[in-house]
């Protein structure tokens, strides 16, 4: 009886809330168009979303090195993600919920998903290797702040504490995307932006692409960081911010509007790409 007197009560007759209807189908529509894209298109995006983080790195450094108040550079940080979003380029850990919905509901593939996913991650890391390097050479006298804000990364052993701060760091660039795709205010969209830059960068979570950048930074600078202490941090930093987005945020998600995810498998070609006429 409940259900159907909400049918009544909303706008539209979905099995859920209208509000999460829009922002479902919101959600499906901008996944399955990024698993679209051809590699060219994922690798360029990639690119410029490492492009962008860097930016933030750079806001965030200045912030730090003139205040020493890494709460104020958190802030600074949301920069660069109000960049990325303004700009329509790609972060690796943003691709949790919105392709994942996009393949659960029939709209591409696990091999579309694994491209977007690979390429993605590759280039994010490249551009963003490249503009910190410039970044570095710009402002040399940041090197000791940079040094400083690596080693926090890099020199505490693996423990439940280190992927504890991994989880939250997938979970919280997971949720604000989620908070993005929920509204169609830009304004609101760049608010929910800042918070997720600042509890990032400002509670110092563990994320694979920023702090890598923040890394790269520091063995560009000369400080006493190496590519091999990068990779232990990043290898498990990668998986358990995978699983604080999938797990704590997308799966959670997907099991809210399971309905909805029903009603678009049933309504989707047997073959999307055939129908797409790829």
């Amino acid at each position: 009886m409940s259900e159907e007197r909400r049918r009544e009560l909303g706008a539209s007759d979905a099995p859920v809330e209208d509000e999460l209807k829009e922002s479902f189908d919101a959600t499906v529509n901008e996944g399955a168009e990024r698993l679209q894209r051809t590699l060219r298109a994922v690798v360029v995006t990639g690119l410029f979303g490492g492009f962008e983080i860097g930016l933030g790195i750079m806001a965030y450094l200045a912030v730090l090195h003139e205040t020493g108040n890494e709460l104020l550079a958190g802030l600074a940080f949301g920069v660069g993600l109000v960049a990325l979003l303004l700009a329509h380029s790609e972060l690796f850990t943003e691709n949790f919920l919105m392709p994942v919905a996009a393949v659960v509901a029939k709209e591409g593939s696990i091999a579309q998903l694994a491209k977007l996913w690979g390429g993605t991650l590759v280039a994010n890391l490249v551009g963003g290797w490249i503009f910190v390097w410039i970044v570095m050479q710009a402002f040399p006298q940041w090197s000791a702040t940079v040094s400083e804000s690596a080693h926090h990364y890099v020199d505490p052993p693996f423990s439940v504490q280190t992927v504890a701060l991994a989880v939250l760091g997938g979970s919280t660039i997971t949720l604000m995307s989620r908070m993005q795709q929920g509204t169609t205010n830009d304004v609101a969209k760049i608010v929910a932006t800042m918070i997720g830059g600042f509890l990032l960068a400002g509670l110092g979570l563990f994320h694979s692409i920023l702090d890598s950048l923040l890394i790269f930074a520091a063995i560009h600078s000369g400080a006493d960081v190496g590519y091999g202490q990068w990779l232990g941090f990043f290898g498990y930093t990668l998986l358990f911010n995978m699983l604080g987005g999938l797990v704590l945020v997308t799966l959670l998600r997907l099991v809210r509007t399971k309905e909805l995810i029903q009603q678009r498998r049933d309504e989707a070609p047997a073959d999307p790409d055939a129908a797409r006429g790829r």
